[in-house]
């Protein structure tokens, strides 16, 4: 969601920006004055004293402007911390069974599920990623089947061995998984 906040935020801006600068710019340069323009000549200063201190003495002005900012302030603050916020889980907790568990790096679990998910027969392709807490990971795998598997029984074969493989080797009671499954393009075979 966070992906495609970022890209209509960004083209909205970008498109408003390149709007109002292309037509400030292209008024400054001499081209004929739109209908929708604020001004009526291209020597016309964008904003005059007048409008700039034309609220300033009014008693709403002051709040409207501030509360404005802090909105802004806030909207900024939470975009940053949503994209500079990990997406990937660090480590995963191991139940050792003394009480004190075990911490194993999540790209390492990553790596060993997508290679085992490679080598299930039909599999042309994965690629596995570990979200969630530590004690809660869940796995988000995307296999490339070839073009003569069935996909329930590719799933099923991920399913009962990498997937399975994962959970009881980290410890965890469940590892649920999202799997997304794509085919594999190919050409068209000849026939002689």
């Amino acid at each position: 969601m966070l992906r495609t906040v970022n890209r209509v935020f960004l083209g909205l801006m970008g498109l408003i920006l390149l709007v109002l600068g292309g037509s400030v710019l292209a008024v400054g340069l001499g081209a004929p004055v739109p209908s929708w323009w604020i001004h009526d000549s291209e020597h016309d200063v964008l904003l005059s004293n007048a409008e700039r201190t034309r609220w300033r003495d009014e008693g709403w002005w002051w709040p409207v402007v501030i509360a404005a900012l802090a909105v802004s302030l806030l909207l900024a603050l939470w975009w940053l911390v949503a994209v500079l916020r990990r997406r990937r889980l660090a480590e995963v907790l191991v139940d050792t069974g003394d009480g004190d568990g075990a911490l194993v790096r999540g790209r390492a679990l990553e790596n060993v599920l997508t290679q085992e998910s490679a080598h299930v027969d039909g599999v042309d392709a994965a690629h596995a990623r570990l979200k969630g807490g530590r004690s809660t990971p869940e796995a988000h795998v995307r296999l490339a089947l070839e073009p003569h598997v069935d996909p329930g029984t590719a799933l099923t074969d991920f399913t009962t061995g990498a997937l399975a493989h994962a959970r009881t080797s980290a410890g965890l009671e469940s590892l649920p998984a999202e799997v997304r499954l794509r085919g594999v393009k190919h050409g068209a075979q000849r026939v002689s």
